[in-house]
Parts: C-alpha cells; sequence; structure tokens
C-alpha cells in the first residue's frame, strides 16, 4: 500500500512529488504517456520565477524530476486505466490501474493536466503530422524557409506563432474574432512581428493538400461566409485543451468542461484525493500556479496521513 501516488508528471506532479517526498512520504508518480506535461511543448520560459535569462520548458521539467528524485520521489511509466475507492476497516483507500498493473494508495494527487483541442475536421486528420501540428517547438524547424498557419487566438497561439516566425518564412494567425484574448505583452510581440499577420473573423474549415502534405488551407469568414484559400505548408493548432479527467468520471466532480472540482484547498469530494494543475485551472494555466498548486496538494495530503494515523 502507497502513502501517496501522483497521477502525472508535468510541473503540478513534479513539485507535489518534491515536496511529498521532502516530508518523507516517497511518492509514486506515474508519469503517464504524456510526461512533462505542455512544458514540453514549450521553448523560452521567461516567467517562471528564478530564470532571470528563462528557461527552456523540457530542461525546466528535466530539473524538477530530478530534484524529485534527490529526495527519494520514485517514478512509474503508464497510462491509468481506471480509477476506483476501495474500503478497509478504517479508512478508504485507492486503487489505480496502470496498463493492467494495480496500485493502491491511500492517498492520491491527480496531476494528469490537460490535452490540445483540434478543429474536429477530417481532413486535419487525414495530415495529421504531415502538416497539421499542435506543437510548433517540436514540428516548426520542419518548415524553415515556408509559409505556415497558427490557428487560435490566445497566449499560446502569440507564443506559438512569435517561435514559427523564427525557423519559417512567415507566419499567418487565423482567429475566429475580431481581436486576441492573449495577455498585451503577447498580443504586442505578436502584432509588432513583421513575419507574422493576423486574419480576423475567420476560421479554417478545410486543410488542403496532396499526396501525403500540407498545402493550404480554406478559411471562411464569420461575417459573410466568405472563402478563401490561403496558401501553406503547415498549420499549428494553439486553440485551448481539454483537461484528461475521463478515468475520473462518475467518481470525482467535474464541472460541463471536464475540469475537476476541489476547493481552495486542493481537496476533492473525496477524502484523500487531491487535485493540482490544468486538470483544474481552466483559468490561469501557467507553470507558476500549475506548480502552486501542486505544493498545496502535497502539503494537504501529508496533513490527511497524520490525521489518519492517529
Amino acid at each position: 500500500m502507497e502513502k501517496l501516488v501522483i497521477i502525472g508528471a508535468g510541473i503540478a506532479g513534479l513539485t507535489a512529488a518534491i515536496y511529498a517526498a521532502r516530508a518523507n512520504l516517497s511518492p509514486l508518480v506515474i508519469s503517464g504517456k504524456d510526461e512533462g506535461g505542455q512544458l514540453m511543448l514549450t521553448t523560452d520560459v521567461e516567467n517562471y520565477p528564478g530564470f532571470p535569462e528563462g528557461i527552456m520548458g523540457p530542461v525546466l521539467v528535466t530539473k524538477c524530476k530530478e530534484q524529485a528524485k534527490r529526495f527519494g520521489a520514485r517514478f512509474m511509466d503508464g497510462n491509468v486505466e481506471s480509477f476506483s475507492v476501495k474500503n478497509d476497516v478504517k479508512n478508504n483507500f485507492y486503487e489505480i490501474v496502470v496498463d493492467g498493473e494495480k496500485v493502491e494508495s491511500l492517498t492520491v494527487i491527480i496531476a494528469t493536466g490537460a490535452s490540445a483541442k483540434m478543429l474536429g475536421l477530417e481532413s486535419e486528420l487525414r495530415y495529421f503530422n504531415r502538416g497539421v501540428h499542435t506543437c510548433a517547438t517540436c514540428d516548426g524547424p520542419l518548415y524553415g524557409g515556408k509559409d505556415v498557419v497558427v490557428v487560435g487566438g490566445g497566449d499560446s497561439a502569440c507564443e506559438e506563432s512569435l517561435f514559427l516566425s523564427k525557423v519559417t518564412n512567415f507566419v499567418t494567425i487565423v482567429h475566429r474574432r475580431d481581436e486576441f484574448r492573449a495577455s498585451k505583452i503577447m498580443q504586442e510581440r505578436a502584432l509588432s512581428n513583421p513575419k507574422i499577420k493576423v486574419i480576423w473573423n475567420s476560421e479554417v474549415v478545410e486543410v488542403l493538400g496532396e499526396d501525403r502534405r500540407v498545402t493550404g488551407v480554406r478559411i471562411k469568414s464569420v461575417n459573410d461566409g466568405k472563402v478563401t484559400d490561403l496558401k501553406a505548408s503547415a498549420m499549428f493548432l494553439a486553440i485551448g485543451h481539454i483537461p484528461n479527467s475521463a478515468a475520473f468520471n462518475g467518481i470525482l466532480d467535474l464541472d460541463e468542461n471536464g475540469y475537476i472540482k476541489a476547493d481552495s484547498r486542493m481537496r476533492t469530494k473525496l477524502p484523500g484525493v487531491f487535485v493540482a494543475g490544468d486538470v483544474y485551472d481552466k483559468v490561469y494555466r501557467q507553470a507558476v500556479t500549475a506548480a502552486g498548486m501542486g505544493c498545496q496538494a502535497a502539503l494537504e495530503a501529508e496533513r490527511y496521513l497524520e490525521g489518519i494515523s492517529k
């Protein structure tokens, strides 16, 4: 029986692992298929405290994992298939099935993050990873000297576009509204970049291609319905995320968008089950806030364990 299992190895889960390990809880971290979370798709992280020159997202994740291991955290690769509540004479405990293997724990921190949204087009799936991508950092360098499209209007879309402007010929942002939702500084950077232009009040309705490569996108105006084709060698999606909470549906309370509900102390409705990061946070979605929630969840798990041991 584990004292604490942390599901997810993004910045929230890793911060929880650091705090829990330092409290001698010897946490087991289940990494999942997207180990490192959204930071693995991020280039320069400029707003994380302690790095005045910025730090690469994957580097930050690696350092956090090394730090957690240093204090005694253990890691298990695999995907969670199911999560259930069990009972013994004294307290509830929880069973997590990871790729067919059962893991039991007195407490659980869920830090499974969120996954990138897609447009839902058949052509998008046809050319996925053949010109349609969700990670500019991973795949942008493949399009050096070529024109690309970014779909979205938030911080992620601006950040992806700024990165792509460094490694491609030209970037066109397609946004269905008439203004960005991004922070002011990210808007200013994107709009002032001579290698980025914006097509407002429009949406991509089809990905165009031939053979196994993207040749452009078909865009439709949301105002008058006018359809135009734009030549491009790739399309990068930056339109938001879906919380990775399916394994907990029907067991924990989720909101209408699938985010796990919890109180201000990261406590879910189940005693001993806590949440942290983007699977809960639909407002801020920042690395620093995810880390803070990971810290909170670990401290709450420690207090809970102290309480049931008395």
